[in-house]
Formats: C-alpha cells, structure tokens, sequence
C-alpha cells in the first residue's frame, strides 16, 4: 500500500477528483494548506503598505491505494495538476506499513475502496 500526497492549484481539484472517482477511487482526504517552494512572493498592498505574501494557498490531496493502482493516481494528478508555471506542485509517494477499518476490525489492503467505478454513485452537480 501507497499514501499519496499531493499539493496542487485549487483549480485543479475538481477535474482531478472527477477523474479519480470515475477510475474507481472516491476515497479523498482534501486540506486547504499554504506553502512555499520556488514560486516568488506576490506583493499586495494592504492599508498603504506593501507587504509580501510568500505563502501561496494549495489543495492537500491524499489518499491510500493499493501498489498496482499508484500509477494511474499519480498519472491522473499530473495530468490535470500540470500548467508547466512555476507553483503547479508536488506529488509524493510514501510507504504504508498498515491499515485498518474501525468499524469491522479489518486490516490489509481489504479496507481500501474497491475499484470497481459501478459501485459508487456519483454526487449531483
């Protein structure tokens, strides 16, 4: 099992999540989060003063998925993440040692969402 985080452009969430629920993969955990990286400050001007924002706002996507299925994550993200200006975001891959189900008890790669797109209805909108 893999965890993958991935940090990305607001605008890209809904096209990513779109694409991962129609592959089968509707298990998400989003987090508004800012960071920096090699994109440069943005100067504002707040109440006569200029000020520097070096923090720029991402969308923090993680999900846990099986070893065979981390490629086509990974590959969906790039493609809709991917606008090839600087600040577009990283995607990292870690190791999973376990998982469990609270509900059942459940452990192993039984408690991640199955695959099969038919079983998960897709929300209005």
């Amino acid at each position: 099992m893999k965890k993958i985080e991935a940090f990305i452009r607001h605008e890209a969430f809904e096209p990513i999540r779109l694409e991962l629920l129609e592959l089968g993969f509707p298990s998400l955990t989003i987090s508004e989060v800012k960071g920096s990286g090699r994109q440069k400050g943005i100067v504002e001007t707040y109440r006569g003063a200029r000020v520097t924002n070096y923090l720029r706002p991402k969308v923090k996507l993680e999900c846990v998925v099986a070893d065979g299925d981390v490629q086509a994550v990974v590959d969906t993200i790039l493609r809709h993440g991917r606008t090839g200006a600087v600040g577009d975001g990283k995607v990292f891959v870690l190791p999973v040692e376990q998982a469990y189900r609270v509900r059942t008890g459940e452990s192993g790669e039984d408690v991640l969402q199955a695959r099969d797109g038919a079983a998960f209805e897709r929300a209005p909108g």
